[in-house]
């Protein structure tokens, strides 16, 4: 017992006055007063007057294998100072709290490394008690919104919940810091990042990339003057893949039923279609160039999406609205109606696509913060908590220094 004892720091303001070893195995410590007067929890005041005693059943960091006790006399003080009758201050053990500053660092310190319900096996403490401590260090740490020298934006949603539930996440371009994360990607559900920015904030911001929603548009057009909005070339190009991609791959699938073994290979096409070529193994190029010298729709369909991706890798706006009507020459002449459709559609957001000449950003960047999204979700097993999970979004990404 006394290499035990002697592991456990001194507790300010007590004294030991028993240790025994309980039938679990834990040490239950009893702790005297060392002196008469406390200080008041109210005015933080030296007071002697006191009104009640009474005793609270307090955990303590593990020592070694044992889990450890204490028992500790609180007293509540009658203030000549405040007139308040508070329990007094005890430096090591927050007002009300059943676990003192040494258990909560340690559990603060677990939870960066081991998802919640690991932590709470390790400590046997109760998964909303961890939850709660660590929800309190990252308010501490990222409760409090900043902006300084924000000047580019980065806008995206990704899925909170299952059945079409979103949230919007906002990036700092310059610096991958995570501003802000609210639930769902309406309008009115990004307002308060604006209102938080505030008017000047609002009126630095120089460019913002997202996708093509029209939500974000309008309220980034609205609120920052200044800024340009920037389409993202991820974002378009997916929206290719689907709406004209797809569309021919099955219109030419369904030409096929009479000829079933062309028609398999077409419906299986679906990947090597979308996927890059640059990042294919040489027997899927292989299978990609004889699909596409067999079609001449998809060949076309295939050949729209590469010259697209062209337009956002021009070195000026005048080249990318040079290649922008030729891409959309190619469009008009290629008779596919699905690609005709879109790239009408597309020409409204000619102006946000023809600015990435100048600022050369993108929202990739928030794929890579979906991605962790993801496994954050998959540690925590779900979040029931929206809050605490765009807090833990948050400290995922605090930023480079500038």
């Amino acid at each position: 017992m006394p290499n035990t004892m002697s592991a456990l720091s001194s507790w300010e303001g007590f004294r030991v006055d028993s240790c025994v070893e309980r039938e679990d195995s834990s040490l239950l410590i009893t702790l005297r007063e060392t002196a008469s007067s406390a200080v008041c929890g109210a005015c933080q005041q030296p007071c002697s007057l006191v009104h009640e005693r009474r005793r609270r059943l307090v955990r303590d960091r593990d020592c070694f294998d044992r889990k450890v006790w204490l028992d500790v006399p609180i007293r509540r003080m009658d203030c000549h100072h405040c007139g308040a009758r508070v329990a007094q201050q005890i430096s090591w053990l927050d007002r009300h709290s059943r676990i003192t500053h040494r258990l909560r660092i340690w559990v603060e310190t677990l939870v960066q490394l081991l998802p919640i319900k690991h932590v709470a096996q390790l400590t046997a403490l109760h998964w909303h008690t961890i939850k709660t401590i660590d929800h309190q260090r990252l308010e501490r740490l990222h409760g409090e919104f900043s902006s300084q020298g924000v000047r580019r934006l980065v806008m995206d949603e990704f899925a909170l919940h299952k059945g079409h539930r979103y949230a919007t996440v906002i990036m700092d371009a310059e610096t991958m810091r995570v501003l802000w994360v609210g639930e769902d990607n309406s309008r009115k559900a990004i307002r308060p990042f604006f209102e938080l920015l505030g008017k000047v904030g609002c009126q630095q911001i120089e460019a913002v990339a997202m996708d093509m929603n029209t939500a974000f548009d309008l309220e980034v057009r609205k609120h920052c003057p200044h800024a340009e909005v920037v389409y993202d070339l991820f974002h378009v190009v997916a929206r290719y893949g689907r709406d004209v991609v797809d569309r021919v791959r099955v219109d030419q699938a369904n030409a096929l039923r009479e000829q079933p073994a062309e028609r398999r290979v077409i419906k299986r096409s679906r990947w090597l279609l979308l996927r890059n070529k640059d990042n294919m193994k040489a027997e899927q190029a292989v299978k990609l160039d004889e699909l596409l010298a067999a079609n001449t729709a998809l060949a076309t369909v295939y050949l729209l999406k590469t010259e697209l991706k062209e337009i956002w890798f021009a070195p000026s706006v005048r080249e990318g609205f040079r290649r922008w009507r030729q891409w959309y020459r190619l469009t008009m002449e290629s008779q596919l109606k699905p690609a005709i459709q879109f790239a009408r559609r597309l020409k409204k957001y000619l102006r946000g696509i023809l600015a990435s000449a100048i600022y050369r950003m993108n929202s990739s960047i928030l794929e890579g913060v979906n991605n962790k999204i993801k496994v954050i979700k998959r540690m925590a097993y779900g979040f029931r908590d929206s809050a605490y999970f765009f807090l833990k979004i948050k400290n995922a990404f605090p930023g480079k220094p500038r």
